[in-house]
């Protein structure tokens, strides 16, 4: 009888065991995500874009271009993602504006390398996605919001499926250049905002949990010593980087819109906190007394982003 007993425990820890690992495995199972960006202005889209794709943690199950020209914004993802391997990602094309911008790395985009003969458009893949996928996905946008725009007008109640919003944009208490060494002059009209605000309104009333990182947490400078340990890594993703730096041909990155993706990672890296924000007609975010309608980083330490950005970066 003691053998018996003995082996019946045995059995019983070794299903809870069992048990245990399958919820683990649930756990830890990717967090699906599709990607919003104005890649090829600014140069912290690519970096945000080779972190998602250095991160186990999340599912990218497409990437769509926003703002301006929104074709060579998609031949610039092409390359990028035919360079890590990973053709496999879907890029949708966006709605097209007449923005005055110019493509820093528009040479790099046309450079016909990994380029796919069409791109679906980026309104019916993203809704397409979201029916697919419930209460599941996370949109991380990282450009002015003209897609997402779209996408409530086409189809308010689909987007509400979404899980969660994590966008990089606003100015709270901190505008541009204000990095805690001297006095901060105040909130500015972040780009990102100011380029569709009536996006960024329609956006805070769909019903949809937002998360913003804006310029008071995301203001993140990829210093001479930090761009020598990225370069000099060699791998394909870290040699794009590389290219479009020079391409992008200035000296120190601000690394905005990686915070999006490190939030979804490692929240801890941009703690939030509830505030109610109203977006005016100029682009500018105010807070005002009120329920909140968001979720706000305020604050973020750059050298713990930069300790979790690098090694993934590189490949270390």
């Amino acid at each position: 009888m003691p053998c018996l007993r003995l082996v019946f425990v045995l059995l019983l820890l070794f299903a809870l065991a069992t048990l245990v690992a399958g919820q683990s495995v649930s756990l830890a199972s990717p967090q699906k995500i599709i990607i919003d960006t104005d890649i090829g202005d600014d140069i912290d889209d690519a970096f945000a874009v080779v972190l998602a794709l250095r991160s186990p943690e999340l599912q990218i199950l497409g990437i769509s271009t926003a703002f301006g020209d929104t074709q060579v914004r998609a031949q610039l993802l092409d390359r990028l993602l035919g360079e890590a391997g990973r053709q496999d990602i879907p890029v949708a094309k966006g709605v097209p504006t007449d923005a005055k911008t110019s493509l820093s790395q528009r040479r790099y985009a046309e450079g016909g390398r990994f380029r796919r003969a069409t791109h679906p458009e980026a309104v019916p893949f993203i809704l397409d996605q979201i029916r697919r996928y419930p209460g599941q996905i996370t949109l991380v946008c990282m450009g002015p919001l003209v897609n997402v725009g779209a996408l409530i007008g086409a189809d308010a109640a689909t987007f509400r499926q979404l899980r969660r919003v994590v966008l990089m944009g606003g100015s709270i208490e901190r505008g541009y250049g204000d990095l805690g060494y001297s006095k901060a002059h105040g909130p500015d009209a972040e780009w990102n905002i100011r380029n569709d605000p009536h996006s960024a309104q329609k956006l805070l009333g769909s019903g949809v949990p937002v998360f913003m990182m804006p310029l008071d947490s995301t203001q993140l400078k990829l210093d001479e010593y930090k761009r020598a340990i990225l370069f000099q890594a060699g791998n394909p993703l870290t040699d794009a980087l590389t290219l479009l730096y020079h391409e992008w041909n200035q000296q120190t990155p601000t690394l905005f819109d990686p915070m999006t993706i490190a939030f979804v990672v490692n929240p801890k890296l941009c703690p939030v906190k509830p505030l109610r924000i109203r977006v005016d007609e100029e682009g500018f975010t105010r807070p005002e007394p009120g329920a909140a309608n968001l979720q706000v980083c305020l604050d973020s330490d750059s050298e713990a982003f930069f300790r979790f950005y690098l090694p993934r970066a590189t490949g270390e």
